[in-house]
């Protein structure tokens, strides 16, 4: 890795930071049971749709499922989402709550989500990492893609060299599209071609970024 100076990092939540797929299964089936809808999600269902917005995830699950009204459906999940995942909450992946720790010395850290209005504030709380993130933004907030939440972030806070960390390739497209660079996530739930950076646990990206920070600062004060 070069001595390029990035300013912040704007990490991606699912598959980069935790595994909450189990829990989130369980917000899909308690909507279910208010709507009469008798099939269960499970773990395998969720996966191929990480990092795709709420509506997107619905539409895929329930192509054929008719009388069910979608905004209301919607609503009561953001619903069940913001009353359980307090409780049930995710796995944060080896090395992310030391790793961030030691990141916001040299960074800015941000979070940028496609999940609901509550999702990353819950995360936060969950782990213990609310005090290191200077911003967050999501998709059930914004409305927004999550090139565009990517670009408000950058704009917001004035940022001239970001770095996003997501696990998909989805996640890389928005990175580009906001003017942002992509580390990919090898340890997710996606595949990426075209990051700038892999790495393959999240230790190696905190050291690796750790050392890239403090070269690039012994570069500028040669």
């Amino acid at each position: 890795m070069n001595a390029k100076k990035y300013d912040s990092l704007i990490f991606d939540m699912d598959g980069t930071l935790w595994d909450a797929i189990d829990s989130y299964a369980e917000v899909w089936n308690r909507t279910n049971a208010e709507f009469g809808i008798t099939r269960q999600v499970a773990r395998k269902d969720l996966l191929d749709y990480m990092g795709q917005t709420i509506d997107v995830i619905f539409s895929g699950l329930y192509a054929d499922t008719h009388g069910i009204d979608t905004d209301s459906y919607l609503s009561r999940l953001d619903h069940w989402e913001t009353t359980l995942m307090p409780e049930l909450g995710g796995r944060p992946y080896p090395g992310v709550i030391e790793g961030l720790r030691a990141l916001s010395k040299d960074y800015k850290l941000f979070l940028v989500s496609n999940c609901g209005s509550e999702g990353l504030r819950n995360m936060m709380r969950f782990i213990g990492i609310t005090d290191l993130i200077t911003d967050t933004l999501t998709y059930g907030e914004t409305g927004q893609g999550k090139d565009r939440n990517i670009a408000t972030i950058i704009r917001r806070h004035d940022l001239r060299s970001p770095l996003y960390i997501g696990d998909t390739q989805g996640d890389s497209n928005a990175a580009h599209a906001a003017g942002a660079d992509m580390a990919f996530a090898r340890w997710g739930f996606g595949s990426c071609i075209d990051a700038e950076l892999q790495f393959d646990s999240f230790p190696q990206l905190t050291q690796t970024l750790l050392n890239n920070a403090r070269d690039a600062e012994s570069h500028t004060t040669l």
